[in-house]
């Protein structure tokens, strides 16, 4: 069996083998989807009426978004939170219709000290769930609230919160940009993954574009693909930052030597739907001539990224509408309520298309 060659990026035999062995529990779920996407895919490819934003599917069909499956990354309110502080920012997330945070550490900068316990307190009490965390990778400072330097702290705190799933937004660069390199980290985040399994907890990592660059020293190697093979599936799962995905198809279709080495996001995912638990919903203008990366971020539904399509595709795996959490974020917004209202809008108002 081999590791399906759209997402390959790489013509390493030992690669694509632990690739292939990593697959295998989750293969049939994986093909499934492939399949009814590809059944879908000239649906899919038509241009959606022009009924609002960007015309990516406002209708009367069936929501593509689950129910109680929307939430937000915190630190796309951070400003808000450290000037109105926590329970003022629940009450505007609750109104707009979140049913989910994750949070970006546990105060910033709110006004005033708040515990953990009242930090929980509060998220609940607005009719919210805590669904995750970001925490840093590993730092050279050996009392850091890192995963690598205080590992029994980070779970503890995870667990008096009550989150299902904890993780880095940190890229496996610990050890470099080499193979060796990034099977080291992935050591390490099997390692995280167990002891936040013992608690009954989710470890996550959550990626940039550059994780879908290739490796310094075997530059037809995309690391990404080292990263899912030598990480073992029921320890390490992973939170795909869609933006920052496709930024990483613009940049990195082509390997250093000129040859194309193309993929699709949405195929990473299923391909093993299971290991993607957490997505970070960011939209982004296309733009290949005054930005650098390819997309200028925007606000959700003002962006080019096909969220009907993308977000369809996931609910059709197995247990696609009830495995997966949609997480709303923009890094710098103009106005962050204003991006977070408009964004659960657009995304409650997302219809499948009708066959």
């Amino acid at each position: 069996m081999s590791f399906p060659r759209r997402n390959q990026g790489s013509d390493d035999p030992e690669l694509v083998r632990r690739l292939s062995r990593r697959n295998m529990l989750g293969v049939a779920a994986g093909a499934t989807a492939a399949a009814l996407l590809g059944a879908a895919a000239p649906a899919a490819a038509a241009p959606a009426p022009p009924e609002s934003g960007h015309g990516h599917g406002h209708g009367h069909g069936r929501p593509v978004l689950p129910p109680g499956r929307l939430g937000i990354q915190l630190y796309s309110l951070r400003d808000k939170v450290a000037t109105l502080g926590f329970a003022a920012v629940f009450a505007e997330l609750r109104k707009y219709g979140y049913d989910e945070v994750e949070y970006a550490g546990y105060t910033q900068g709110s006004a005033g000290s708040i515990s953990l316990s009242q930090l929980k307190r509060l998220t609940r009490d607005h009719g919210l769930r805590p669904i995750g965390s970001h925490v840093g990778y590993y730092a050279s400072d050996p009392a850091a609230y890192t995963f690598a330097q205080n590992l029994d702290r980070v779970l503890d705190d995870a667990a008096a919160l009550g989150l299902p799933h904890i993780g880095t937004a940190s890229g496996p660069w610990r050890y470099g940009s080499t193979v060796d390199g990034w099977k080291r980290c992935a050591e390490e985040f099997n390692r995280y993954g167990a002891a936040a399994r013992k608690r009954g907890m989710k470890f996550y990592q959550h990626n940039h574009s550059e994780e879908f660059s290739f490796a310094s020293d075997r530059p037809d190697v995309r690391l990404y693909d080292v990263l899912l093979a030598e990480t073992d599936p029921d320890l390490v799962h992973l939170e795909m930052d869609i933006f920052w995905a496709y930024v990483g198809q613009y940049r990195y279709s082509v390997r250093p030597d000129g040859t194309p080495a193309p993929f699709d996001p949405l195929d990473y995912v299923l391909d093993r739907p299971d290991r993607y638990p957490l997505f970070h919903v960011k939209d982004g203008d296309r733009d290949d001539t005054a930005v650098p990366y390819g997309y200028r971020m925007t606000d959700v539904g003002d962006g080019d990224i096909d969220y009907r399509r993308f977000i369809s595709a996931v609910n059709r795996t197995r247990h696609g509408r009830h495995a997966h959490h949609w997480q709303a974020e923009h890094d710098n917004p103009v106005d962050s309520l204003a991006f977070a209202r408009k964004s659960s809008a657009h995304l409650h108002g997302l219809r499948e298309r009708r066959r």
